[in-house]
């Protein structure tokens, strides 16, 4: 059967943001596609991400239920995802570039013989012929990659690249069991817990506001600037490898080739020079701003706006701006 298959990561009980995109985008190559949309959920009780799914266009929608895949195990999630596309076989199978997609995808591509285009930020069908785009070289070219002989191809999409329509028109949205006979050594790696660190708020990969902070902040103390209009703008904090090295923050916050790669509406980067590392996890940012001292500093080559000055003077005045302007 023509079309294509996603895999609807949940966390919790709900659909993460970036496989709502991925849905969103099934949806619309399975119709250039003339095939239907399915998508795959896994868990103990997958059934909470059913409507939500079914109102992104989904025709078809498989279940895997196993008490053991309430969290991630990688190799009985393969299992799960291989027979899905054994029975849908699609044209193209999806996944967002997140943790969890960036370690199953080619996991399952290698089971199935197949290619894989990982952190994707474009895909076109065109009369059967799929290709995808995405960065390579730090950023500093785009690609476009062909699938000629494989299938189904496979492809991971970098979250907040993809947009979710206001008003998706919704599919059939039949849901189904899907038996997958799983054995014990399907689970010899197993997820025991997740627990989010203390003061998170925001995954700085799928937030759509991100306030970074680099050399500049000098110490762990000053980053209060940074959570200051990350807060007053509903967004996630960020930092630069030399902040996190520094032990001034937690690597989950770290924004570069070595960290995270985002892809938000808006990027502020405070006191950070720009290094093609960070560049690297940044520069697809829809607008980019920079607060720094240095007017030859790199960032400011890449930023939509730019403002030469001292961050400590800059962020409060735009926090109580930002302020001013929501009450």
């Amino acid at each position: 059967m023509a079309g294509v298959l996603v895999f609807a990561e949940q966390r919790e009980g709900r659909l993460k943001k970036p496989s709502l995109e991925a849905v969103s985008e099934g949806r619309r190559l399975a119709a250039g596609l003339g095939g239907d949309l399915t998508v795959l959920l896994i868990g103990d009780d997958p059934t909470a991400g059913i409507p939500d799914v079914k109102r992104l266009g989904a025709d078809r929608i498989l279940t895997v239920r196993e008490p053991r895949l309430r969290l991630y195990a990688p190799e009985a999630y393969t299992r799960a995802a291989e027979e899905a596309v054994r029975k849908v076989d699609p044209d193209l199978f999806l996944m967002a570039a997140s943790a969890m997609g960036k370690d199953l995808a080619p996991r399952v591509a290698a089971r199935l013989r197949t290619g894989l285009a990982s952190d994707c930020t474009g895909l076109t069908c065109d009369g059967g012929s799929i290709s995808a785009r995405r960065p390579v070289y730090s950023g500093k070219a785009i690609a476009t990659m062909t699938f000629v002989a494989c299938r189904p191809a496979m492809a991971t999409l970098r979250p907040n690249v993809f947009p979710i329509p206001a008003q998706p028109a919704g599919g059939r949205g039949e849901a189904l069991d899907l038996p997958v006979p799983f054995e014990d050594s399907h689970f010899r790696c197993r997820t025991l817990s997740v627990e989010a660190a203390q003061g998170t708020k925001l995954d700085v990969a799928e937030a759509d506001i991100v306030v970074s902070g680099g050399r500049a902040m000098k110490g762990p103390e000053n980053f209060k600037y940074i959570q200051e209009l990350a807060d007053a703008l509903g967004g996630a904090v960020g930092a630069s490898r030399a902040a996190v090295d520094a032990g001034w923050i937690d690597h989950q916050h770290q924004v570069g080739q070595t960290g995270k790669v985002v892809s938000p509406s808006l990027y502020i980067a405070c006191g950070i020079s720009g290094a093609i590392q960070h560049l690297a996890g940044m520069s697809s940012s829809k607008v980019i701003v920079a607060i720094n001292k240095d007017a030859d500093a790199p960032i400011f080559k890449i930023a939509d706006y730019g403002i030469v000055g001292d961050l400590y003077e800059v962020i409060p005045k735009l926090v109580a701006e930002v302020r001013k302007l929501k009450a």
